[in-house]
């Protein structure tokens, strides 16, 4: 026997952001092929008669043509009305679009009957569940289809049409006043799934980033779902769901939507990780083994690298977990293949890369990096991967800098990463593995004990070959200074016809386009090379030397450290007092 649960089956609503892909079956289609393949599913199975003469006449003789008939208004070819009749229907027809219109305007008095009516609905279902509870069983079909069918039915409905409301987002304050918003974060611990289901896709809707709603009537949606304790009952139903169910695979889906969309504030994101287990049941769900990465794989990889993104909170409940440990086991898959383009599994692995970038950047993640081998994993992938290369590229370059990236630096050196960097360096890579390479050279110079074995292997690269590393590092210096000049010509053409107020107003437009012509590259590549002036008296006569064949010199490279140094705030954080005192010394020693 069917129970009741299983009776309201409903399709998914549509999202703007996402939709969650409902897998077909196979033998579903050869089923429906197959009575589809004359064109006519009544024909099938049934004898058929070709026509073979079609000049062969059958039934009663047609009448024959008259031009003059005129029958424009009569009864077949006008349908049977006359002027008078016509003109009443349309009068008719017209007054119901109006009753329409007016039935369908959406305001505050209709948000309170929709409220009534919904309250109405919870409350008629839950005194049928509570009156049928402990029915006998041979009784329980004929109670359903009396009475308790119709009620779950009325609740869905009445579920569904909330949808609207997404549309209205000047009535979000109002909904929530009403306590709807309460009454709908309930229904996710309904007993039945498929109700918990639809509230989870109408909240999923309600608080979705295309949603054309100012931050303030969010935030009062929002803020009343949170005090009908909407993280915990999301929690729970990731718990109960099974995923082998299509329609609780939804819902496992819908569920992530919710908490991605919850996680745009930050605060928000901060109470998912200190109330709820929701990021040990993220890593754990990263965990579970498919013979292709689903989409709720990939989307649980995505939300938990927004978790993660979001806070330092987070990103260390997760390390205390071994989440460090678990996603590079997952990552370790794809040291030497790729996954296949366009696919879920490589957009899971990109959320991967992400999860752990995040982490890195904490002293914390990256001790339990260094203890798990992160880096000679990224050394791996550097050499034989394709698709995790230049990500993995990126990993060591979050990875070794900081104050707290020198037990990394060490490890880079000791692993024979410096070849593997090197060689990458001097292939002329694209902008983006050029940025991190230079990343990678600036922390170890930082990092690196002075007088050290890794140190003075480092230097040593330089050193080689006649210095071919530096006069590499001066041509990408010439390159990016180039783009950041083109860039600076720009600017002042367009702060001429500017007074200072509307200056002022350009400035934040101006700096990102000197970024995007490589200011930050630029900026790195002349850190390492007044690093290496400093640290030899080779190094440095070799760059005066090539410097001076364009008129170029150390000035040059001065300007831009003092240009960092004042860039800097005032007020930054000890990283930034670190750098502060490293640049002022650096200037100093290129006098």
């Amino acid at each position: 026997m069917s129970s009741i649960d299983d009776l309201f089956k409903k399709p998914s609503l549509p999202s703007n952001k996402r939709k969650f892909e409902i897998a077909q079956n196979p033998d579903a289609i050869y089923k429906a092929t197959k009575l589809s393949a004359n064109g006519d599913v009544k024909s099938n199975g049934r004898a058929t008669v070709e026509e073979e003469d079609d000049d062969i006449a059958a039934g009663p003789e047609l009448p024959p043509e008259e031009d003059d008939i005129d029958d424009e208004e009569g009864r077949f070819f006008g349908g049977g009305l006359n002027n008078d009749t016509a003109e009443a229907l349309n009068f008719i027809e017209e007054r119901e679009k109006e009753d329409t219109l007016k039935a369908e305007r959406i305001d505050s008095a209709w948000v309170r009957r929709l409220a009534l009516n919904f309250e109405k609905k919870i409350t008629r279902n839950s005194e049928l569940r509570a009156k049928f509870e402990s029915t006998p069983q041979k009784y329980v079909q004929e109670l359903c289809n009396l009475w308790f069918m119709g009620s779950e039915a009325d609740l869905d409905a009445d579920i569904k049409a909330l949808s609207i409301l997404s549309e209205h987002s000047e009535l979000y304050e109002e909904f929530a006043k009403l306590g709807c918003v309460a009454s709908l974060v309930s229904l996710l611990s309904h007993e039945n799934t498929d109700i918990s289901i639809d509230a989870i896709e109408i909240i999923n809707e309600l608080t979705d980033e295309d949603v054309e709603a100012e931050q303030a009537q969010w935030d009062a949606l929002v803020d009343a779902m949170l005090e009908a304790n909407l993280l915990n009952l999301l929690h729970e139903n990731l718990s109960r769901f099974d995923e082998g169910i299509e329609s609780d695979r939804a819902g496992v889906y819908h569920v992530l939507g919710v908490v991605e969309n919850l996680a745009s504030r930050i605060s928000i994101a901060e109470r998912l990780g200190k109330e709820t287990s929701i990021i040990q049941w993220l890593s754990a769900r990263i965990q579970r083994h498919e013979p292709t990465v689903s989409q709720n794989t990939q989307y649980a990889t995505e939300v938990l690298a927004i978790i993660l993104q979001s806070s330092v909170a987070n990103r260390l409940q997760l390390v205390q977990q071994d989440g460090i440990d678990l996603i590079l086991q997952r990552l370790s898959s794809y040291r030497k293949r790729d996954p296949l383009k366009g696919t879920e599994e490589e957009e899971f692995v990109e959320n991967l890369f992400d999860c752990m970038t995040c982490c890195v950047d904490d002293r914390v993640g990256k001790e339990k990096f260094l203890q798990a081998e992160g880096v000679e994993l990224c050394l791996i992938m550097l050499r034989d991967g394709k698709m995790s290369k230049p990500r993995a590229l990126r990993l060591l370059d979050h990875a070794l800098g900081g104050q707290e990236g020198a037990a990394c630096c060490e490890k880079l050196v000791e692993a024979a990463g410096l070849k593997v960097v090197f060689s990458m360096l001097m292939k002329k890579p694209d902008a983006q593995t050029t940025e991190h390479l230079l990343g990678l050279l600036a922390s170890m110079l930082r990092s690196l004990p002075a007088d050290s074995a890794p140190r003075i292997r480092l230097l040593a690269k330089f050193v080689e070959k006649d210095y071919e590393k530096i006069e590499r590092l001066i041509k990408i210096r010439r390159e990016y200074a180039s783009r950041v000049s083109v860039a600076d010509q720009s600017i002042k053409n367009e702060r001429a016809d500017l007074s200072l107020d509307e200056q002022a107003n350009h400035e934040d437009e101006w700096l990102s386009l000197r970024l995007d012509a490589g200011l930050f590259t630029l900026q790195t590549v002349d850190v390492v090379l007044a690093w290496l002036a400093a640290e030899d008296d080779g190094a440095r006569k070799k760059m005066r030397d090539i410097l001076a064949d364009r008129d170029e010199s150390f000035d040059d490279i001065r300007a831009s450290l003092q240009e960092q140094l004042s860039s800097m705030d005032a007020g930054g954080g000890s990283d930034d007092l670190v750098m502060k005192d490293v640049l002022s010394a650096l200037i100093q020693h290129l006098d």
